[in-house]
Order: C-alpha cells, then sequence, then structure tokens
C-alpha cells in the first residue's frame, strides 16, 4: 500500500476541484465573507496575504481595497484559476505564491494584514500556521481568520469531525472557539474579536464540490440519519442532508514593538 503525504492529498483533493470552488455559491457570497473583506475598508496602502487562498474569494474581494494582495496556497491548479479569474477581473495587483502555512516564504514583518478563511481546519499544525502569521505581518497588523468551529460538546464533535472527514478525506480537524483563542494566544497574537455565523450547506453540491465517493457519501447519510437526535438538532440537518454549521471569524494583532 502506498503513503500519500498529507501535503500531496490536499494537492490532489483541491487541484482537480478548483473550478467547482471557483463557481462555488457557498464560497463566494456570504455573512463571513462580507465581514472578513469589510476589515480591509480604508487601507488602500496595505500589502494583504491571503493564507490559503483556495478559490480566491478573499483575494478577489479584497484587491480593489489594498495596494497589493498575496494569494498563497498548496494547490498549484487551484492558484492558477485563481491566476486566471484575477487577469479576469482586471485585478493587476494580485499576485500567487505556491507552499505550505506551516513555513511561509516571505520575510519577518513583510505584510499588513494576514487574511485566511476556510482553510485552517486543512493545516496539519495550526500552531505553526498561526505563528508563521504572526511573523510575517508586521507589529500593530492584523490577522483575521474565518473558519468552521466545532460546538466544543463532545458528542457534536465526534460526529462533526467524522462526516467532514468522510466527505474530504484532506481534513484535519474543526477547533472550538476555546481552542482557538487559546492557539491565537500561543501565537503572541492580541485577541481583538470574535464573530459567529451560521452556515447551511445544500448537500447535493457539498459533496459534488468536493467529488466525494458514493461509499463515503452513504457513509455520512448513514451516520445523519442513526446519529442521536441531539446532533440532528444541533445542525439543524434536513431530511436529503443538507445542514447548518457554525463559522466564527477571529481578528487579533501583533504587538507594536
Amino acid at each position: 500500500m502506498s503513503e500519500t503525504s498529507h501535503e500531496t492529498l490536499v494537492g490532489s483533493q483541491f487541484g482537480s476541484r478548483a473550478e467547482a470552488y471557483l463557481k462555488s455559491a457557498v464560497h463566494s457570497k456570504s455573512e463571513d465573507l462580507e465581514a472578513l473583506v469589510g476589515l480591509m475598508a480604508g487601507r488602500s496602502e496595505a500589502r494583504v496575504l491571503d493564507l490559503g487562498c483556495g478559490g480566491g474569494h478573499v483575494t478577489f474581494n479584497v484587491a480593489p481595497l489594498v495596494r497589493e494582495i498575496v494569494a498563497y496556497d498548496l494547490s498549484r491548479e487551484m492558484l492558477g484559476v485563481v491566476e486566471k479569474a484575477a487577469r479576469e477581473r482586471h485585478l493587476s495587483n494580485v499576485v500567487t505564491r505556491q507552499g505550505a502555512v506551516e513555513k511561509l516564504p516571505f520575510e519577518d514583518k513583510s505584510f499588513d494584514a494576514v487574511l485566511s478563511r476556510f482553510s485552517a481546519h486543512h493545516w496539519t499544525d495550526l500552531d505553526a500556521g498561526l505563528s508563521e502569521a504572526a511573523r510575517v505581518v508586521k507589529p500593530g497588523g492584523m490577522v483575521a481568520i474565518a473558519d468552521t468551529v466545532t460546538p466544543g460538546v463532545p458528542l457534536l464533535d465526534t460526529y462533526f469531525q467524522a462526516i467532514e472527514l468522510l466527505r474530504d478525506c484532506s481534513h484535519v480537524r474543526n477547533y472550538s472557539r476555546s481552542e482557538w483563542e487559546a492557539a491565537i494566544a500561543r501565537a503572541g497574537l492580541v485577541p481583538q474579536s470574535v464573530r459567529a455565523f451560521r452556515l447551511r450547506l445544500e448537500f447535493r453540491s457539498w459533496v459534488e464540490r468536493m467529488n466525494t465517493p458514493d461509499v463515503q457519501v452513504r457513509a455520512i447519510r448513514a451516520l445523519q440519519t442513526s446519529v442521536s437526535a441531539a446532533a440532528t438538532f444541533y445542525f439543524e440537518t434536513e431530511p436529503d442532508g443538507s445542514h447548518k454549521i457554525d463559522v466564527a471569524l477571529f481578528t487579533a494583532s501583533k504587538r507594536p514593538r
């Protein structure tokens, strides 16, 4: 049996689905995206890093507001889609770079803000990724991360992680709000605010976007129909498998020196 590294798995999973993520309604328009983009209002001279840019929705919305934005992702195919879409949208201040979040190829204090959305639950080392974000942001600069979060209840957490992993084998972990706040503090960042959102996931598009194999789709549906009522109620699971999840937007700053 051959071994596959996590980086290779992420690249293959998302590289083949790059166009699907670019066109995804969940990713291209939502309250959490609007809130994240709104943080950059009035920062026209800022140099920004979009960490784990995916289909580029943060990049495309922030680019008109700032001097430069670097779209950074592990998937070369995903970056190719971002580059093409940026040209079509005449966004000349978009730059792409490839690599892992745990070791960024950027100098210390080289960005005014580091943004990330729906990427951190794929990171192999949350602490390393946040430490790198803290390293490359300037003193007084901002780190803002939006990601799915678990409610922090063991029963609900186990179920949530299970359906996420079945849907996408590159999933690592959804963290609770308290775990996020502790990790942000460990990175040496100063917490500023937390905003909570509720996101509905339409089941068919959710699994098709990741090209989830039928056997795993059936396993997800089996879990959804056999899990305790507490999970069904919390995630507002509908008869067709559509459900709602929690998303949080964490903002923090780097201490001025």
